[in-house]
């Protein structure tokens, strides 16, 4: 599928005909990122757009700007790379708080998201515990399990973890999240402040579901987090249920790139529920 002609006339130059993320300039000299994916559902980019316009009204972080969408393509400000400013941790860990102050009417979202390529079944729930089992752990275990990915006991305990969530997470109110908060997508600017990319998978969730994340693949250290609760509430043992909420997205990682996953789910499921 050739890139729409109303975001190729935007781009000075020869236009990439391949899928993926490039690199282009437009005709007005700035510097862009043109995301084609024609291999992905037309919701995998609008995913993006509607999280990217979902941040930057929180007022939390910078994110990308959108010069031009369409329905496999989508053209977004280049941010460029930097080094972190000297107050980088606390303008993203404020930043992040901010965002997290903006409160849903539910948890989930109106539009379908996008976790990398995994897809996101956003549909509203009142009921935040409901809402994390049966949208986001069941659907990904039941994806693996059905592609042979994990087995009938790992099937079943994570049953068994679901069914006794409310012993572990407690009331939270759901807030705007990014929903792929891994240290790649806080991103450092040319001019070395913080910013969010790649939103798709952004919805109204538990705040410490963000905040788990940020160390799954590395991690900020802990004055980032206190800096974080010095403008938001956080509950002093918040790590100890970080585990259960990077599940998730473990899960989404044995789905998208295979077995090598499978280990540090199963080393979740023995930590909360062991054995069933």
């Amino acid at each position: 599928m050739s890139i729409p002609s109303s975001i190729a006339t935007c781009i000075d130059g020869a236009v990439p005909t391949d899928h993926g993320l490039h690199r282009v300039r437009m005709r007005d000299g700035r510097s862009a990122w043109l995301k084609h994916r024609p291999d992905r559902p037309a919701s995998l980019l609008q995913a993006e757009a509607n999280g990217l316009r979902l941040l930057h009204e929180a007022g939390g972080m910078r994110v990308p700007g959108i010069y031009a969408e369409q329905p496999h393509a989508m053209l977004i400000e280049d941010l460029g790379n930097g080094m972190p400013a000297k107050d980088f941790q606390i303008r993203a860990a404020h930043g992040l708080a901010r965002q997290h102050a903006a409160q849903g009417p539910h948890f989930g979202l109106e539009h379908e998201g996008w976790c990398g390529d995994g897809w996101q079944d956003n549909t509203p729930d009142t009921d935040g515990h409901r809402f994390f089992a049966q949208r986001r752990l069941q659907p990904q275990a039941q994806r693996a399990h059905d592609a042979g990915l994990i087995d009938n006991a790992d099937l079943t305990r994570i049953e068994h973890l679901c069914q006794r969530l409310t012993e572990w997470v407690p009331e939270q109110a759901p807030v705007l999240l990014h929903g792929d908060l891994w240290s790649g997508n806080l991103h450092c600017c040319r001019n070395g402040e913080p910013a969010l990319i790649d939103a798709g998978a952004a919805y109204y969730g538990w705040a410490e579901a963000d905040l788990a994340m940020l160390t799954l693949f590395g991690d900020p250290g802990p004055r980032f987090f206190e800096h974080y609760a010095e403008r938001a509430p956080l509950a002093r043992d918040w790590r100890e249920r970080a585990p259960l909420y990077n599940l998730y997205h473990l899960l989404n990682h044995l789905n998208l790139f295979g077995r090598g996953y499978l280990g540090a789910v199963r080393s979740v499921l023995r930590r909360y529920v062991g054995t069933v």
